[in-house]
């Protein structure tokens, strides 16, 4: 799955717009469906004693909240 084990940060839906520079501005923009997906790492980690590989977004890393597994 696409969550982080840390903070639970998953992937959010949103709109791709688009912006001609020509005619009416509602009419013109079209809206189509996307996904907004954490950027998840793989990391060894130290979990209950034992070393598991989790996935933890970019954040969660740099913010140290991950003790990793040497």
């Amino acid at each position: 799955m696409n969550v982080c084990s840390v903070c639970g940060k998953g992937a959010m839906a949103g709109q791709n717009i688009r912006h001609p520079h020509s005619g009416a501005w509602a009419t013109r923009a079209p809206r189509t469906k996307r996904d907004f997906k954490p950027n998840l790492q793989s990391v060894k980690s130290a979990v209950n004693g034992a070393t598991k590989r989790v996935k933890v977004c970019a954040k969660c890393l740099k913010a140290g909240k991950v003790a990793r597994a040497l």
